[in-house]
């Protein structure tokens, strides 16, 4: 799963709305029903959706889902104070890690998976503090600034899926984040155009002068040479770190290990449709078909990177 992926939770059985705590109302929208929520997720890099998978990991997943799915639409949709309703679910989070139980329907599955798995607040917290970077930063000055974002918004998710799976350490930690920021990169360079509608670039403002783009190169309706320059450079970057966190995929074995080739496939063939699109990404947004990510799944799991 990412951030930014721009999609619609829908009502649960509490009747709250994303816009609740601006509202006097729960901010409480996200799905609960598992098959919404799967549904939602096959259109997103998160192994929730895999049907290989354990039921209990299946069961973990929904429920970071929902906790996720919730935050980034507060982050990205919510009328009303968004900071506030970010700080009503973080009071929440705070609540299931003192023993007790969430106020928001869609957060309570996630105090189990807490108890069973061992998972630490922090990533959960870190999503909520990118969602609220989102409130306050639109641009990004460096590469560097962009990746220390994805240190929030990406990489907890990797994290996250490693505690459910009973594998979390510190060097896998080191390979799944550089798997998880290569996919935020890919979503962001698939994005351009509806991340400009919401007023954010997630193209480095150094990278953009390098290539002579300027912003209103990002309204045209479709790419123009320089722009795709950059995409490509951009999605080099993210074939790299792919590249380096190949490495988590082999220190795992059976069902976990073909959900997290899965996760990197689809950022690889994400990659080769940006490229199949001529690094265009106004024009349309360049999406992987399953022939590609089949394709793409075959190469991981054989180390043809």
């Amino acid at each position: 799963m990412e951030r930014n992926s721009g999609g619609h939770a829908g009502p649960d059985d509490t009747g709250g709305d994303a816009a609740g705590a601006g509202t006097g109302e729960q901010p409480d929208r996200a799905v609960v029903d598992p098959a919404v929520v799967m549904a939602q997720a096959k259109d997103e890099n998160f192994p929730v959706a895999s049907r290989v998978l354990r039921p209990d990991h299946r069961r973990h997943l929904l429920a970071v889902y929902g906790f996720a799915r919730l935050v980034d639409d507060i982050g990205d949709e919510a009328a009303g104070d968004r900071l506030a309703q970010l700080d009503a679910v973080q009071a929440d989070v705070e609540r299931i890690y003192a023993g007790r139980d969430p106020e928001l329907a869609v957060l309570r599955p996630l105090r189990g998976t807490v108890a069973e798995t061992d998972l630490p607040a922090d990533p959960l917290l870190a999503l909520i503090e990118a969602n609220r970077q989102d409130q306050r930063v639109r641009r990004y000055a460096t590469y560097d600034d962009l990746v220390a974002y994805c240190r929030l918004s990406a990489d907890p998710v990797g994290r996250i899926v490693l505690y459910i799976f009973g594998r979390a350490d510190e060097q896998r930690f080191v390979w799944s984040d550089q798997i998880c920021t290569a996919l935020q990169i890919v979503e962001h360079l698939q994005d351009v155009a509806e991340d400009l509608g919401k007023d954010r670039i997630y193209l480095p403002a150094e990278d953009m002068a390098r290539f002579g783009v300027a912003e209103t190169d990002l309204k045209a309706p479709s790419a123009g040479s320089d722009l795709r320059k950059l995409v490509a450079f951009e999605a080099a970057r993210a074939t790299n770190l792919l590249r380096a966190g190949a490495p988590l995929i082999d220190s795992l074995s059976g069902r976990e290990r073909l959900a997290v080739a899965g996760f990197a496939a689809g950022g690889r063939a994400a990659i080769a449709a940006i490229a199949a699109a001529d690094h265009d990404v106004l024009g349309q947004r360049p999406r992987p078909g399953k022939a590609g990510l089949l394709r793409e799944l075959v190469r991981v799991l054989a180390r043809k990177r």
